[in-house]
């Protein structure tokens, strides 16, 4: 039965514990009280307005029912609040607006779009669209059931994408699919590969099409380039619906430039840092937060909250959390203000990370909070009660970069860079990590992840193949970007739609076969991802065949005896009698051969499987004698 969830019954009108909680930053339901709301005064039906400008002299709402006047429906501001408020009768559902605010200083007047809009017109334009955020929701049994599905125990294998590129009408290539009409092809592609959840680049809405959604203006509502909130709404429930969890990457760590954004909105810097040392980003050429102030942290914690609450998201990837930690993140000497301390890290920022996640998991204690950090800061996955940032995982970007350079060395080098795959044991559970292969490592030059694999065709194939295998069996959750489920050659365009028609040639429906059965293969054996983020989870059979340029190591429940071995065989060249220890005798069954036939492989194997012989090997009473296949992983499960 569909659940309702509409506007609160209570007043949107401010009362003074909120404007008390917002000046406090502890207010974390902003959109509730802020931006603009339908409601009804004395009878008459129209829309109240509330804007926070402190520094503002003036303040009216101009929109399509009064001209664009800026003298025509004034707001007042509350006490001082900061915050100018007003009810306008008359004005409905779908009327556009914008704030015009004459600052106090410097003569400087702007027509400001709602920060907190919950829908926008179509970029280029860029008006908030009065609008509320009712919805009939379907999606009852997945948000009583994830909880199972995305805590440390649970197999996560999730599917990046951005929503303006993963697939176009062929018959109107130029047009965006909708939400709606996304959402059962999405889903279909999803269960025919697999994957238990996706994670849409930021759909936040944003003005440059071309920033991805990373450089956002409206931080409470979903772009309008694919439908309404509620069409948004729509492709939450059905995904869900079809057993899919979602997360959105969410960008608290700066903001675009444009003049009718948050950017020196009330002509100070209200949002952001006034110092450039600390309030611009010199890579993006964007604003940074102002951490320190409440208010702004009432906004960014509101806005993650109300994806959560309105939109039913299920996780929060934050963007670039290591340029919010380090003071001189990509800064020159001389160019970045120390902390109190004379250090380099953002305290103010770590303490509103820390803020975010505890509020969430507060809130939300079955969603998942992840970071995107680069560097070997501390305790980023920890609860905030031991000193840890609160993040529910980290991505592993060391394992991505060493695992991607030495997928781009030919085989017969790989003897000399053996440590590259094996280095990870030495830190992968210091996080609780999630192997990434984003979006990032397939722009600007970098070519395709195909491109990225070293031999001929045939070998790229096989080392891609080798690459996705490889990952699975590692410990940690998994994400993977569009397209190299089935192995896109061009490198993401986000102009145009990924190339389906690939599937058609039996090497890239082999690729994604085998991305298939390893996404049901993670999922069915709890040895693969039970103990993801646990030292019991991993054990070395022999890390050390460098002249072989071969790998193996076991996957462990939680229940004894239930044991994955894996070996990884990094060269073209096929290793017959090849001995792995393993912990006991009996039947080891091949679960998965990244060589066979119906991948596009070579077909090489072991028949299914072997009983070990008690031949001692490796330190064990009994072992497998073994054919390696050429560029391959094989997944044996014990069963004696």
């Amino acid at each position: 039965m569909a659940v309702v969830e509409s506007a609160p019954a209570a007043s949107p009108f401010l009362t003074d514990d909120d404007v008390y909680l917002f000046g406090e930053g502890t207010h974390y339901r902003l959109y509730e009280k802020l931006g603009a709301h339908l409601t009804t005064v004395d009878g008459a039906a129209g829309t109240y307005f509330a804007v926070w400008a402190p520094n503002a002299e003036y303040v009216s709402v101009i929109g399509d029912w009064n001209g664009w006047d800026s003298g025509s429906s004034p707001l007042k501001m509350r006490g001082g609040s900061g915050i100018w408020e007003g009810f306008i009768p008359g004005v409905a559902k779908g009327s556009t607006y914008k704030f015009h605010i004459a600052s106090r200083y410097y003569g400087y007047r702007e027509d400001k779009t709602d920060p907190f809009g919950s829908y926008y017109e179509v970029a280029p334009r860029t008006g908030a669209v009065v609008w509320d955020r009712d919805y009939a929701w379907d999606d009852s049994l997945w948000m009583a059931t994830r909880h199972k599905r995305q805590n440390l125990n649970a197999p996560m294998a999730i599917y990046e994408l951005h929503f303006g590129s993963w697939m176009r009408d062929p018959n109107e290539p130029e047009r965006f699919l909708t939400y709606r009409e996304m959402a059962p092809l999405l889903a279909d592609h999803m269960k025919t590969c697999g994957f238990t959840h996706i994670e849409l680049l930021p759909v936040t809405e944003h003005p440059f099409y071309g920033s991805w959604g990373y450089q956002a203006t409206g931080f409470f509502a979903p772009t309008s380039r694919c439908g309404t909130p509620q069409d948004f709404m729509f492709f939450v429930d059905y995904l869900h619906q079809q057993g899919i969890g979602i997360i959105l990457d969410w960008v608290p760590s700066h903001f675009p430039t444009d003049g009718h954004g948050l950017a020196y909105f009330d002509g100070t810097h209200l949002f952001e840092h006034a110092d450039p040392r600390k309030g611009f980003h010199p890579d993006w050429g964007s604003y940074i937060f102002n951490y320190g102030r409440n208010e702004v942290r009432s906004f960014l914690i509101s806005s993650a909250i109300c994806w959560l609450e309105k939109f039913h998201i299920d996780g929060l990837r934050v963007d670039a959390v290591a340029s919010m930690l380090y003071l001189d993140y990509s800064r020159k000497d001389g160019e970045w203000i120390p902390n109190e301390y004379g250090g380099n890290e953002n305290i103010e920022a770590i303490t509103f990370l820390r803020q975010f996640n505890a509020e969430v998991y507060k809130s939300f204690p079955d969603v998942q909070t992840i970071a995107e950090e680069s560097t070997a800061w501390p305790m980023v996955s920890r609860p905030v009660y031991v000193g840890g940032l609160g993040f529910g995982y980290k991505w592993d970007m060391g394992w991505m970069h060493d695992t991607l350079q030495y997928m781009r060395r030919e085989g017969v080098f790989r003897r000399f860079h053996h440590n590259e795959l094996t280095f990870r044991g030495l830190y992968m559970f210091s996080e609780n990590y999630v192997l990434s292969l984003s979006h990032d490592e397939v722009v600007h030059g970098k070519g395709s992840l195909m491109d990225k694999m070293a031999g001929d065709a045939w070998q790229k194939f096989a080392n891609m193949r080798l690459l996705f295998s490889y990952m699975y069996a590692q410990p940690g959750k998994k994400l993977m970007f569009m397209g190299a489920e089935f192995g896109q050659w061009r490198e993401w365009n986000h102009d145009s739609s990924l190339d389906w028609h690939l599937r058609e040639f039996p090497s890239h429906a082999g690729l994604q076969q085998l991305v298939g059965d390893l996404n049901r293969l993670y999922a069915a054996e709890s040895s693969l991802h039970e103990l993801d983020c646990d030292p019991a989870g991993f054990e070395w059979v022999d890390a050390s065949d460098t002249d072989s340029s071969v790998y193996s190591f076991l996957r462990k429940g939680k229940r004894p005896g239930d044991v994955m071995l894996v070996v990884i065989n990094a060269t073209p060249v096929v290793r017959a009698d090849y001995r792995i220890g393993v912990p006991r005798g009996g039947w080891w069954r091949e679960m998965l051969n990244s060589d066979a036939g119906e991948y596009w492989g070579s077909g090489v194997g072991n028949s299914g499987g072997m009983v070990a012989d008690p031949v001692p090997v490796h330190g064990r009473d009994h072992s497998l004698n073994l054919t390696l296949p050429p560029l391959a992983a094989l997944f044996f499960k014990g069963e004696g």
